[in-house]
């Protein structure tokens, strides 16, 4: 009797070891298995914004009248011209405002954009993909952005699609929503078919700056931008700014130079 006593607690207490011994594999299995996952979307852990400008260091201040009317009409217009000649700030106005709004959370995105049209050159000649061709014609809004809001914060965005660059045939199909500031540089570079489908393109509540100098148009016959400014006179939600010589802020040396030239080439 004793020795079946003596058996039983031998099998009672192999079995109580055998259980615990799967008890801690399993233990083991799902810690490895905790170690093997992957955050698929960490993104949705972040604020909905998905990153933090930092604060703008100094406020947008206008250097003239002229520039101050303009910032004005972009902010309270869906559709703002901006035309005259280089050095007039028409750029950097335009891209500071649409820097100001994506960082104020009043818009998603901005999308910069010009026709591929330059004199005598072309998208071809450059090395790269289409994207690296195009950011050296939208080099100097990337500057007025980094400017604006910092470095990092840009290419956060320009990575995640919350400022897209692209060339003006891109925009063929697309709608831009209330959620979008648009910026259409070197307007005067468009053909008339170009500019009517860029500005059917507009949905209700967005913000569309079209900026260029119908005195400097690259390609032959009438260009889009002077096309156009004949059809918007009198249309509600509409501003057409004009910017002359005397508005020029770059340098007052461009300022002779221009009057010398007679143009108003950038």
């Amino acid at each position: 009797m004793a020795k079946r006593a003596h058996a039983r607690r031998m099998n009672n207490r192999k079995t109580t070891e055998t259980k615990r011994e799967r008890r801690q594999q399993k233990k083991i299995g799902r810690r490895q298995q905790q170690e093997n996952i992957v955050e698929l979307n960490p993104l949705y852990h972040l604020p909905h914004n998905g990153y933090i400008p930092r604060s703008t260091r100094k406020p947008l201040k206008p250097r003239n009248d002229s520039q101050q009317r303009y910032i004005n009409a972009i902010r309270s217009h869906m559709l703002t011209f901006g035309i005259g000649p280089a050095g007039t700030g028409k750029s950097y106005c335009a891209g500071a405002v649409a820097a100001e709004a994506l960082e104020s959370g009043r818009i998603e995105r901005i999308i910069l954009t010009r026709p591929a049209v330059e004199a005598g050159e072309s998208l071809g000649f450059l090395p790269g993909d289409v994207d690296e061709k195009f950011a050296v014609y939208i080099d100097a809004f990337r500057d007025i952005l980094v400017e604006r809001l910092g470095a990092g914060p840009v290419d956060y965005a320009l990575r995640h699609g919350r400022i897209v660059a692209a060339p003006l045939a891109f925009m063929r199909g697309k709608t831009f929503d209330r959620n979008t500031f648009v910026l259409l540089d070197e307007a005067q570079n468009t053909t008339p078919a170009q500019m009517k489908m860029f500005l059917t393109r507009i949905g209700e509540g967005c913000r569309v700056v079209v900026n260029g100098d119908v005195a400097q148009s690259d390609i032959r016959g009438t260009n889009g931008l002077a096309d156009a400014l004949d059809r918007v006179t009198g249309l509600a939600g509409v501003n057409v700014h004009a910017f002359c010589h005397s508005d020029i802020v770059r340098s007052g040396l461009v300022r002779e130079l221009l009057n010398r030239y007679g143009t108003g080439r950038d």
